[in-house]
């Protein structure tokens, strides 16, 4: 088989393993996601794409070891940053404020632990693009509120935005952006 046939083969299979992942059919997603990267080993946005399958899948162990795979093939240093700092033993900002807000608001360890969760699974589903966060304040809010979404638990909005210290709109934002990136659904 010649290189550039090897090349649309890849080409082929991370397609294919784009249609799973959005049907959420995340293990043979995974799979073809592997296949790709079998057949193109160069191309990083393969290893990207199987690391975002592992975290919809919630393995977020191997998530991150291969965004670390990843890391060799990425060539935009603002991108690579983003995705070092998931290596950080160190709380994001995003991650001190959520934490200690969601104390606050009396939430158990299990929905600050999954908060954390959706946080990482966001930053590796968000991508390349560049993951712009002025106000930590807002996702904190906005994954606060999909949490509680999600488990079917009753909250205002106006007493997420107070807490807070945000707008209205700044929150229903975030929210949309983190249930269209990831998918989200009650009871997830």
């Amino acid at each position: 088989m010649s290189a550039q046939t090897n090349l649309q083969t890849a080409v082929d299979h991370n397609q294919t393993g784009l249609s799973f992942y959005d049907a959420w059919n995340i293990d043979r997603a995974i799979a073809a996601f592997r296949q790709a990267i079998a057949e193109d080993p160069t191309n990083g946005e393969y290893r990207l794409n199987l690391a975002r399958a592992y975290a919809r899948g919630g393995d977020y162990h191997q998530a991150v070891e291969t965004i670390g795979e990843y890391l060799h093939y990425e060539t935009n240093d603002a991108v690579a940053a983003r995705f070092e700092s998931l290596f950080s033993l160190a709380l994001d900002d995003v991650e001190q404020v959520m934490i200690e807000t969601m104390r606050e608001l009396g939430l158990s360890i299990q929905q600050i632990g999954k908060g954390i969760q959706m946080w990482l699974e966001y930053r590796i589903a968000y991508g390349r693009r560049v993951l712009r966060v002025p106000k930590p304040e807002i996702w904190a809010a906005a994954i606060t509120y999909a949490i509680l979404k999600v488990n079917l638990v009753e909250v205002e909005r106006g007493d997420l935005t107070a807490v807070y210290n945000i707008s209205d709109r700044a929150l229903r934002e975030k929210y949309k952006e983190l249930v269209q990136t990831l998918d989200l659904m009650p009871a997830d």
